[in-house]
Parts: structure tokens; sequence; C-alpha cells
């Protein structure tokens, strides 16, 4: 995150990004509308496809970073992506179900400027629906691959659930635990960030016939994107524009969110540090003008630098674990897209 994004890497990646939500998209709208009603119109509602009446609408259903992945990693492997749509899919489910759970968990209610599927049709309905995209993006993996390689690719979106659930749960309860470590945070994101894009560029790699070796490889490359892409997030949910991000402006401080740049900061034995661990024990709620204060403590002990920093050590070791970076020109341009996003 310390290096100037060129015009020629930030094109490359909304490239690469687009094509992947235009690979995506008519595939996902398939798989929805095949739910029953109104899991289908709830599910179009959080995809930005449709109002809360069914009108169309064309609000956007996010980034497609993870569906992305998949396609680079097959790329990577010498493989055209449009053979693996059905494993993109699959994650771009899994990871609009956990949206809203996670919009239910944190009681938030904007996503992408909208509002959450809770705050419309309820909290027990949106649980509903993350539950049965989940079983959707199963059902498309074992359609289109019923044979060994459908088992391994189910088992594995399978055990990043697992993971990406015991992440969260770490994350909730970081909430009210005092003296959480920046190896606990990073211990934390590992499941809840980067199980998923690991799972996400394995698939990739998998579907497009790699070897168990090189799997694994291209896992490595997608955990340690993941935790740049939770970092640069967690920079993002103090410092970001809520107008470009969608939310409102100091919600994870007002939360008591122990993102990793707090943890650091609360590390950092500074007086910022001693005044930002007051604002966090408090009992009452933090108001807007006591989180800029907090925003403030948090740059002043480090938390953003050190933020910043370990982004780039996670960037420096993705790269790593590639097997040929010469060959995997989209994955590097996703990298520029993770870690300089403002959104």
């Amino acid at each position: 995150m310390t290096d100037t994004v060129t015009p020629i890497a930030a094109a490359r990646a909304a490239e690469v990004l687009k094509q992947a939500r235009r690979r995506c998209e008519p595939a996902l709208r398939e798989a929805i509308s095949a739910l029953p009603d109104p899991l289908d119109l709830m599910a179009a509602y959080h995809m930005g496809w449709c109002d809360a009446e069914g009108n169309p609408t064309d609000a956007g259903w996010g980034k497609g970073l993870r569906g992305a992945l998949v396609f680079a990693a097959a790329n990577a492997c010498g493989v055209d992506g449009r053979t693996v749509v059905p494993a993109a899919v699959a994650v771009e489910l899994v990871h609009n179900f956990t949206l809203i759970h996670d919009d239910v968990i944190d009681v938030d209610r904007l996503r992408r400027g909208r509002a959450t599927v809770w705050t419309v049709w309820g909290v027990p309905q949106a649980i509903c629906l993350g539950d049965a995209l989940h079983a959707l993006a199963i059902r498309v993996l074992t359609s289109a691959w019923p044979s060994a390689v459908g088992v391994e690719a189910t088992s594995r979106v399978e055990s990043a659930i697992v993971e990406l659930c015991l992440g969260q749960s770490r994350d909730c309860a970081f909430e009210k635990r005092v003296g959480v470590r920046v190896a606990d945070y990073l211990a934390m994101a590992r499941g809840k960030t980067g199980a998923l894009t690991g799972c996400a560029t394995a698939l990739g790699a998998l579907c497009a016939g790699a070897d168990s070796a090189t799997v694994g490889r291209f896992e490595s490359f997608g955990r340690e994107l993941g935790l740049a892409f939770q970092l640069t997030d967690d920079i993002l949910g103090i410092w970001g524009d809520p107008v470009r991000t969608g939310k409102p402006i100091g919600g994870d401080l007002m939360r008591r969110k122990r993102s990793f740049p707090v943890v650091a900061a609360l590390s950092s034995g500074t007086a910022a540090a001693v005044e930002l661990e007051e604002l966090y024990r408090s009992a009452t709620p933090i108001t807007v003008t006591e989180a800029a204060r907090a925003a403030v403590a948090v740059q002043a002990a480090g938390g953003r630098r050190a933020a910043a920093l370990q982004a780039d050590e996670r960037v420096a070791a993705a790269i790593a674990a590639l097997p040929n970076p010469n060959r995997a020109q989209d994955l590097l341009a996703l990298i520029h897209f993770v870690t300089h996003r403002n959104h």
C-alpha cells in the first residue's frame, strides 16, 4: 500500500473485475431465479437487480472480486476462465450469504448504499436467505462437476465456510474482549476473510486441472491476498469516504470494533492508546464526535501505518506463493485493486 498505483495497473484491474462480473452475472441470475418465492426476490434485491417490490434496478452486485480470483487462477494455469464459471458463481453466492448474515450480526442498515435485507424483510428472513444462498452454491458446484473434482471442490468450499464462521465468531468476541493482540487479530482474519479468497484461487486451479501442489500454492496466494484485503477494509472502515463505502462514517469505531488499526494502536503504549482505551472501555455509547476523536487517536498511535505495512507484507507473501508470477498477470492486477481501492 505504500507504492503509487499506476494508471495501467488500475485499468487492468478494472478490466479483470468487469470481465469477471460479465461472465458471472448470467449464471448468477439463473441460479437465483430458481429459488422459490420470496427467496428469489430477496436475493435479487440484495444483488441490486431489483427494488423491494421486484421492479428492475441497476444498483450493482458488488466488486465480484472472489469470482475474479477464480477466473484469474484458472488463467494462470493456462485454462480459459470461461470453463470455471460455476466455481466463480459458487464463491460469489457464498460471499453474498456471508454479507447478508454479517449485516444482521453488525446491525448494519446499509449495504452498497441501499437498505440491507434484514431492515426490509426482518432478521429471520435474512438468515433464511443467507442459508439458501449457501445451499445454492453447493448445488451449482455439484451440478457442474458430478465427479471427483466436484467432490473436492465442495469439500473445499464447506471447509472454508467453517473456517470463515470461526473467524467471524472470534471477530464478534473481540468486541467485548480486552487485550486482543495483533497475532490474535491476524489468526481471526485468516479465517474470516482469507479462507474464502484462498478457496476461490484454489478452486480456479483445481477446476483448471492443476495438480495438488499447484492448487495449494494458489490457495496460499488467495489467503495472503485475503488478509491484505481485510487490512485495507479495516483502514476504510475508519478513514474511508462514506459516499464511496456505502457505510456510515465512524461505524466500526462506534461499535467498538477491534479492527487491525485499533488493535495495533492499543498495543503501542502511547498516550493516544490510553485515550483510545478509555473510549473503548466506557459503558456509554460512542458518539459520532467521539468516533472522530478515536480515529485521530488510532492514527496518532500508529494504527493506520501498521495496518498499511502489514498489508504490504501480506502482498509480498502472496506474490511469493505464485508458481509463476509471469503467467499470473490478472492475479497481480487484482493485488493492485485490493490494496488501492477506496470502497
